[in-house]
């Protein structure tokens, strides 16, 4: 693409790579710029010759190398690959009316063309350079990154495929089936024995994709209502959906369209399932449905039971095997007449009803956990032992930030694990002295929420899907839910002990806003997530273990 001029530069996509190419002037004539587009499907990484081992040039660098077979009589003052984020923060005008649908295919059309706000481009590219591409694409100089190597190091993912090179590897992992539930019996009669809470990746997703996909053939499921925030390219879980939805069961399904770049898988997933008969709904006006919610209604011979799942992360089979979540399933009577609740005042434009045990954003959410907090308060105030663990993603909110920096004036230990931005300080004399911050960035995303609270003994335990942040807590559809059960709960508990017993990966945040890794060990090395893999696999052995030391006689056949 030769331009002539800074002002004529045509719009280049976001996110793909270019190679700007400098020509100099002849005989008192401006220099000239072309703009060459690696193309998508043109490899990253060009192999080149090589006695032993692996060799590599990348192909930016052998355009740069024969730019003037590409034009040909110029002499080529430089080749600089750089490559462009345009704004993707374009909202759809949701007071407007209209079809929503119509409007986000539209936002997606906008950010083709939206404007520059990022542009990386090779730390050794001059000043001529940087001054020309900031002038085409009308980027500020907070916008532009000198990138001291490759621009764009996902280009480089192929290198991965290699054969050899274990040593490099993390060890491979497949996520365990559930030691608690049987792949032989109906999951229903699972979920009907007893609650589960299921623990990814270390176990497997299969039981919640076994939920819907039993839901879908079972001619005792009278209707299905599940919530969709993120979901694989080819899900399981939709196709159940909509083999539900073929065969004459009432399925709803929450489409969030406006989940930040999965729009466009969501919106052909919901042209799909209303294809197939599901009732789908947009999400909300004006907040995102973020909570994670499947229900199942069933018809047995005590009367219509509900099934539920609760989980932390997205129903996404895929991401279940990289992201460190946990699910909840119940037909706890309670819960399901709350899930109820909840999913008609989403889909209904009825006005939400008192929960029994639910809590949901952003209508109480923020407010049952500041409760929560203030309760631990005041029974240290009262001398009475206290303590609060939280393990999220993010920490902003300055609400529940200023409570949690008054129960710990008042003495309550707080231990919290946040893996990503944290605004409280803790460790300040005075304010937060009894506040412990730590991060784990290890092999999984961990993407779990968790609240434990002593509560005088009783030992209130959540999950939840939402992030202690202003966009989760008071923008967002998102939910609160209390493992009430003894033996859920005490499993919750020995994983929130496992975050805080990382002494290998974990970080610990100074007052000052820096992380450091923990002091010298005084005992043995404990990398949680390597841990729980071993957990996982050594609880499939005992179940195994126990199910062949049954011995089952055949019996002789009843006699009528």
């Amino acid at each position: 693409l030769a331009v002539a001029d800074p002002a004529d530069m045509p719009d280049l996509p976001g996110l793909r790579l270019h190679v700007l190419v400098r020509q100099a002037g002849a005989a008192g004539r401006p220099e000239r710029c072309a703009v060459i587009p690696v193309g998508t499907a043109m490899s990253r990484l060009v192999r080149l010759p090589c006695p032993s081992g692996h060799a590599y040039a990348l192909v930016e660098d052998v355009i740069a190398m024969f730019a003037e077979r590409l034009l040909p009589g110029a002499e080529i003052e430089e080749a600089v690959p750089f490559r462009i984020t345009r704004n993707a923060d374009i909202g759809v005008r949701e007071d407007l009316g209209g079809d929503f649908m119509a409007e986000m295919e539209h936002v997606l059309d906008q950010r083709k063309y939206s404007d520059c706000v990022r542009l990386e481009l090779r730390a050794s590219a001059s000043r001529a350079a940087l001054k020309w591409l900031t002038g085409a694409l009308r980027v500020r100089e907070r916008g532009v990154y000198a990138v001291p190597g490759p621009v764009n190091l996902a280009g480089l993912s192929a290198l991965a495929a290699l054969e050899g090179y274990d040593e490099l590897r993390y060890p491979e992992w497949t996520p365990q089936p559930s030691p608690q539930i049987d792949p032989r019996e109906s999951i229903f009669d699972e979920i009907r024995r007893r609650d589960l809470v299921l623990c990814h990746p270390y176990e497997s997703f299969d039981p919640v994709t076994r939920l819907v996909e039993e839901a879908a053939r079972d001619p005792e499921v009278l209707a299905i209502k599940q919530i969709l925030y993120r979901t694989s390219v080819s899900s399981p879980v939709v196709a159940a959906l909509g083999e539900a939805a073929s065969r004459g069961k009432y399925v709803t399904a929450v489409v969030e369209l406006r989940a930040r770049f999965d729009e466009a898988r969501n919106i052909e997933w919901a042209r799909e399932l209303e294809r197939q008969g599901a009732q789908v709904i947009y999400g909300l006006k004006g907040l995102k449905t973020h909570a994670k919610l499947c229900i199942v209604v069933r018809r047995e011979a005590g009367g219509v039971v509900r099934y539920l799942h609760f989980g932390t992360g997205n129903y996404n089979e895929r991401t279940a095997r990289l992201y460190s979540d946990v699910g909840y399933m119940t037909c706890d009577p309670d819960l399901g007449a709350d899930a109820s609740a909840f999913f008609n005042s989403v889909t209904g434009c009825s006005e939400p009803q008192p929960f029994l045990k639910l809590a949901a954003a952003p209508l109480g959410l923020k407010e049952r956990i500041l409760e929560l907090i203030e309760n631990e308060t005041a029974r240290r105030r009262q001398g009475r032992r206290a303590a609060i663990r939280i393990k999220v993603n993010a920490l902003v909110h300055p609400q529940v930030i200023e409570a949690l920096y008054r129960a710990s004036q008042a003495g309550v230990r707080v231990d919290l694990n946040v893996r990503g931005i944290c605004c409280l300080r803790p460790g300040v004399k005075g304010l937060s002295e009894n506040i412990t911050v730590v991060s784990i960035v290890d092999r999984f995303l961990e993407h779990s929420r968790i609240f434990y609270f002593y509560q005088g003994g009783g030992e209130r335990v959540f999950i939840s899907s939402a992030d202690l942040m202003p966009r989760n807590l008071d923008r967002r559809v998102e939910l609160l839910v209390p493992v009430d059960d003894a033996a859920c709960r005490r499993r919750l508990c020995r994983i929130l002990d496992g975050y805080f017993r990382d002494n290998v990966k974990s970080r610990v945040l100074a007052p000052d806003g820096t992380y450091r890794a923990p002091g010298p060990a005084r005992r043995r090395p404990y990398r949680v997530q390597f841990a729980m893999c071993a957990e996982a696999l050594q609880a499939v052995r005992t179940a195994q273990a126990a199910r062949r030391s049954v011995l089952q006689p055949h019996l002789p056949a009843e006699e009528h």
